[in-house]
């Protein structure tokens, strides 16, 4: 007896399909937002407005997508080259600190895409220009002498461009400041005539300071000379007073000691001793 053909069974099958479905576009459904993070939904290719922040969000299954944005402080290094006032050349290289504004991702996503564009697009030509601007308002010697000025310049004029961008300057930092070969050279021969004329002043004021020191110690010896002079002036006069006064005394006959002792000068302690045997009659 012939067997009969029995079809095979595909509802259980069917069903474990559309049950993976309907599983697959419920957990495609919702979209999670980490802390830090920012969404941007769009439908069809379109974004919508308002971004989506931190936490979960629905989103229509198979006809939409959401772009998450890193909103942390991120940082990127960008060179930069420009002229001075004195129309020297002047690079550099800036580490910048920024974040994108989260109520302005979606905004962002619409203009630029990725992180990647925001930096290649936007952070470094603005760099460029912010640091054209500092640069400008100085000499290569004062940018480096006013560093800081010019660092606090160029965050103004970059925080001001990268605003209307939805991009937060944190803050910036000069890693490197270089000048031209030709610069650099003039910086090391003026610093080395500096020097020799400094070590010139100074020993122009040692010469100067041993010729005051000669001048006075030769008015120093003039000066005691002249009054050793006067002292010796002084007494031989006294002298001469006392001579006299011993010879009136003796004219009239008065007995006079044979040691007569006398005060000395005004300037001097020591006295005069004389024996009057010795002192003539005449």
């Amino acid at each position: 007896m012939a067997r009969q053909y029995s079809p095979p069974n595909w509802q259980p099958l069917a069903g474990g399909i559309i049950a993976a479905l309907v599983l697959l576009i419920g957990f495609n459904s919702f979209v999670i937002i980490n802390p830090g993070q920012a969404g941007v939904l769009s439908i069809l290719g379109k974004p919508r407005d308002g971004a989506l922040l931190e936490g979960i969000h629905f989103k229509p299954p198979l006809v939409s997508t959401v772009d998450i944005y890193d909103v942390k402080v991120q940082k990127f290094e960008v060179p930069a080259q420009s002229s001075t006032k004195d129309l020297q050349d002047l690079s550099a290289r800036f580490a910048i600190n920024f974040r994108i504004d989260q109520t302005e991702v979606v905004e962002v996503r619409r203009t630029q895409g990725s992180l990647e564009n925001i930096v290649a697009k936007i952070i470094a030509p603005q760099t460029q220009e912010s640091f054209k601007i500092a640069a400008a308002k100085r000499t290569v010697e004062e940018s480096i002498t006013k560093r800081s000025e010019l660092k606090e310049d160029f965050d103004a004029a970059l925080s001001d461009r990268l605003e209307k961008y939805g991009i937060i300057i944190l803050d910036t930092s000069v890693v490197d400041l270089n000048f031209s070969p030709e610069f650099s050279k003039a910086v090391e021969e003026k610093q080395i005539a500096e020097q020799r004329a400094q070590r010139a002043v100074y020993v122009a004021q040692e010469a100067e300071q041993q010729a005051e020191a000669e001048i006075n110690r030769a008015k120093g010896k003039a000066e005691a000379q002249r009054l050793l002079a006067e002292t010796l002036k002084a007494q031989g006069g006294e002298l001469v007073l006392q001579k006299e006064a011993i010879e009136a005394w003796k004219a009239g006959g008065a007995q006079m000691p044979k040691v007569l002792v006398m005060g000395g000068d005004s300037n001097s302690s020591v006295p005069f001793i004389f024996n009057l045997d010795d002192i003539p009659a005449n």
